[in-house]
């Protein structure tokens, strides 16, 4: 057996329906704007996107690029541009790129608006399709497009709970969706990677196991982070070694001086959660067969 094959089933109701609703609203949209965490450029794509977006234009949208590791995710940005994608990686904290997104939307939709023409269609305003998985920034480039809080924000998955048409400006229309996953997790780095970056509930992977995965991958690919961020240069391989000196360099202690394993825990996983852990790209596009 594949030792990175898993079967983590978890696959809300309201996610299988709002598939069914953009594949009923999707011939009402242009452009789709496919939002993917640039910290897990390749677990946090929509495994079957395509299946639900038919053939519209497409820009893939990295968010959280002052949060990723660049290089890695330029070599991400690469091989979708490689695979006739559009791709912008987007600073969404600092406002950056927003403009080149706009740019490229009007561009695109010149395009089709030109199609319209040539079928003795008038040209309309972009309507375009905001998708993602859960947690990837969906909302904040929203609220960042708009110029305003238009729609909710948090570091959980579940925020947007239906499909909402915001208006941009005179030329776009946005259709925001909640986030949405596929059926099975099949493959035990991805789900651990979305269990990392808080796009799946926290029920669903032992805690334990994903903040081991968590310091084994900062071990394996940030050495210098694990270092400087826990005094960590080596990991033991019982987890709750290496909780116990993190909950004592953090003072995750309860009476009696006793550590606090549970706070420990979650002093790993929302160092990644709340953006504390920076420069980091935990997919590696050398090590996937694609």
């Amino acid at each position: 057996m594949n030792e990175n094959k898993t079967n983590i089933n978890w696959y809300p109701g309201h996610m299988a329906k709002t598939k069914r609703l953009i594949s009923e609203n999707i011939d009402k949209i242009d452009i789709v704007y496919e939002v993917i965490d640039s910290r897990i450029p390749y677990s946090s794509k929509i495994k079957d996107i395509d299946n639900f977006i038919k053939n519209k234009s497409r820009i893939i949208i990295m968010t959280k690029s002052d949060l990723c590791d660049i290089t890695e995710t330029n070599k991400w940005k690469k091989y979708y541009e490689s695979k006739g994608y559009n791709v912008l990686i987007i600073d969404l904290e600092h406002n950056l790129n927003i403009k080149q997104l706009l740019n490229l939307t009007k561009k695109l939709m010149d395009e089709i608006n030109l199609k319209r023409k040539q079928k003795g269609m008038l040209p309309r305003k972009a309507r375009v399709l905001v998708v993602g998985i859960p947690n990837a920034g969906k909302s904040t480039l929203i609220n960042r497009l708009v110029g305003k809080k238009a729609v909710n924000t948090g570091n959980k998955p579940g925020i947007t709970k239906e499909l909402n048409w915001i208006r941009i400006n005179n030329d776009i229309e946005l259709l925001d969706s909640p986030g949405i996953l596929w059926p099975k997790l099949d493959e035990k780095n991805v789900a651990f990677n979305l269990a990392s970056l808080t796009a799946i509930k926290e029920e669903v992977l032992p805690l334990y196991d994903v903040a081991e995965y968590i310091l084994n991958t900062l071990l394996k690919y940030y050495p210098g982070i694990l270092e400087k961020r826990y005094k960590l240069t080596e990991l033991d391989e019982d987890i709750i070694v290496n909780l116990e000196h993190i909950g004592k360099l953090r003072g995750c202690l309860i009476k009696g001086g006793e550590i606090d394993y549970e706070k420990a825990l979650s002093v790993v996983i929302n160092d990644l959660k709340d953006g504390s852990i920076k420069g980091i790209t935990f997919d590696r596009y050398d090590e996937y067969e694609l």
